[in-house]
């Protein structure tokens, strides 16, 4: 900046001054409601329409990027309306300049981007009006070396962002991404705390309810032996059948709080828990891979809700269990032949159990397939993708 006169020049500074401490002051503000959020979406989405007003910009959005390359928009400010079109659609798919710098590592830190090519393309197919955006600034969302997304920011007409500006939003971006480490640290941790809890609760179970049941069950049979009167011989028996029964769910229960057994892989922790449910289960594994604890821990579930089934509804107790790894993706099938159900790919799945495995299933990215037909069993099958990244 040139001041021509001394009044002019003092003027100048202290009008640079004042912006500088507004900055601090918004760095403060933006730090303070970082350090004091939890939960990340709800944090993305009030830190940028915070700095978006400290720096006098219009719009902005925030990608989160996986180790896969798969992004989402986790937060969005003031998009135009062409961005919003078709449930914010031109925002969710397709590639960009920004995402393939980042992708290939040129992105490292806060850059001016020449031209948005989802705003050309805006235009170009006529999606609605963009209110004059045509560029953005984009700053990598980092921790250290850890790399979490993209922070973009923009305003109508604006070409061009200063080395200030860019300082700035570099700044703010660092403290987002670690903000966004800590959520995730807090996020496992609970996680970690929630395995404890279940861990104890199966040691309760185990130590308390389990041994009751096993003592009932004995005092029933105990109690056959001193009496001949055939109506209580009757109901001893139904006690004793019953306690029996009772225990068996209640060590299925306790498997499935916490599956011993696991540590040694998926597949021998299902062939424990179809014991405990009084199934014979033939197994077959092919291929050698050591899956991610996510990974395992998703087929374990899956594989209980299978096994379960098989034991209440297929009316037989044989199972078959195939595990097989191949082109970086893991397969599970669980069949039996048993009474088997009417049900068509076209129809919703029937029950919660059968959904709840569907839902797991593609969380992991996975695909689910479930065959059943009446007298002829049911297959359930499940597929996820194994990255090179992802294994142990």
């Amino acid at each position: 900046m040139t001041c021509k006169l001394d009044e002019s020049r003092g003027t100048c500074i202290v009008v640079q001054e004042n912006q500088r401490i507004q900055e601090l002051r918004a760095l403060k503000i933006i730090a303070e409601s970082l350090n004091q959020a939890n939960d990340l979406p709800t944090m993305l989405e009030s830190v940028l329409k915070e700095l978006l007003q400290v720096t006098s910009l219009q719009t902005g959005w925030i990608y989160l990027i996986d180790e896969k390359g798969n992004y989402t928009l986790a937060a969005e400010h003031e998009l135009p309306v062409a961005l919003k079109s078709n449930n914010k659609k031109p925002m969710c798919e397709g590639g960009c300049w920004c995402l393939d710098r980042y992708q290939d590592g040129r992105l490292k830190r806060a850059s001016n981007i020449i031209a948005c090519k989802r705003l050309e393309d805006a235009v170009k197919f006529e999606w609605g009006e963009t209110n004059d955006i045509t560029h953005h600034a984009t700053v990598p969302l980092r921790a250290g070396e850890e790399k979490f997304g993209l922070l973009n920011v923009a305003a109508p007409s604006k070409t061009h962002f200063s080395d200030t500006e860019l300082a700035l939003l570099e700044s703010v971006a660092y403290q987002i991404g670690t903000a966004i480490k800590r959520i995730r640290l807090s996020e496992n941790e609970q996680h970690l705390s929630i395995l404890a809890e279940r861990n104890r609760l199966a040691r309760d179970l185990h130590d308390s309810v389990n041994q009751l049941l096993f003592s009932l069950m004995l005092t029933a049979r105990g109690t056959k032996e001193l009496t001949k009167d055939p109506q209580i011989l009757e109901m001893l028996t139904y006690m004793q059948e019953l306690s029996q029964e009772a225990l068996s769910e209640m060590r299925a229960l306790i498997w499935q709080l916490r599956p011993e057994g696991l540590e040694n892989g998926v597949v021998s922790a299902l062939l424990n828990y179809g014991k405990v449910l009084g199934l014979t289960i033939h197994s077959e594994v092919k291929g050698v891979i050591d899956l991610p604890n996510h990974m395992e821990e998703c087929l374990w579930r899956i594989g209980q809700e299978a096994l379960n089934n098989c034991k209440k509804h297929a009316g037989e107790k044989k199972a078959c269990l195939l595990i097989e790894v191949k082109n970086q993706k893991v397969s599970m099938e669980i069949k039996d032949t048993g009474s088997g159900f009417s049900f068509t790919q076209s129809k919703e799945i029937p029950s919660l159990g059968l959904r709840s495995m569907k839902e797991r299933t593609e969380a992991q990215g996975g695909t689910f397939t479930l065959l059943s037909e009446l007298g002829k069993g049911t297959l359930v099958r499940v597929e996820m993708p194994v990255t090179k990244g992802e294994k142990k």
